[in-house]
């Protein structure tokens, strides 16, 4: 049995299930995020609500402006969405089998249905990245505050650079526009995500041909 270390970034080397790319921490993990998915999409529709969830009305110094959280809340409901849509399509041109509707959660069952076939496949390890990254996203424009997020790190896919990409975005300013960043300074938009996603997935392979 060729039994193989899970590629994805733990602090101590974890082996991938047997018969899977993933290691079983991740596809628990994996299993969760797609069950909490389509409870954070939906919670988004509350905090861009004319009236903010407070339980203080006191405003504290240093929170965000409402306007710019209603921006970030937005785009990570687009995000979170496109990337589930896009997965979901995965399935449906390698299986023929189709969500039922074209919401969070129909995609994210569908998804569920399928974990373990995607969990199989070399692309795996961009399908946890991707669904961890929108969790995090989702979670914080829920809420702001950003202790406890898990940030997955990657080589850079900028020429020679030698920075990581963490997957945990971030909010840029007063934009409020949110990003993924290598710690040399190259900074890509959520929406760039997919193709980003293919850069990574490009460099991957040269690495291993």
């Amino acid at each position: 049995m060729n039994v193989r270390p899970c590629p994805r970034s733990h602090a101590r080397e974890t082996l991938a299930a047997d018969g899977f790319v993933l290691c079983v921490p991740c596809i628990r993990q994996l299993e969760r995020n797609l069950r909490t998915l389509p409870g954070l999409h939906q919670e988004c529709l509350h905090q861009m609500s004319p009236s903010p969830r407070r339980t203080n009305p006191t405003k504290v110094s240093g929170s965000r402006n409402r306007d710019h959280l209603n921006m970030s809340v937005l785009e990570a409901r687009h995000n979170s969405l496109a990337i589930l849509d896009s997965w979901a399509g995965i399935i449906t041109e390698k299986l023929g089998r189709a969500p039922l509707g074209r919401s969070a959660l129909q995609f994210a069952r569908l998804l569920t249905e399928n974990l373990e076939w995607i969990a199989a496949q070399h692309l795996a390890v961009d399908f946890a990245d991707e669904i961890d990254a929108v969790t995090a996203e989702l979670r914080r424009a829920v809420d702001p505050d950003p202790n406890g997020l898990h940030a997955i790190m990657r080589k850079c896919v900028v020429g020679s650079c030698t920075g990581t990409i963490s997957a945990a975005p971030e909010t840029a300013g007063h934009s409020g526009r949110s990003s993924l960043k290598c710690s040399a300074g190259h900074s890509w938009e959520m929406r760039e995500w997919l193709t980003l996603r293919q850069l990574m997935e490009h460099q991957r392979e040269s690495v291993d041909a």
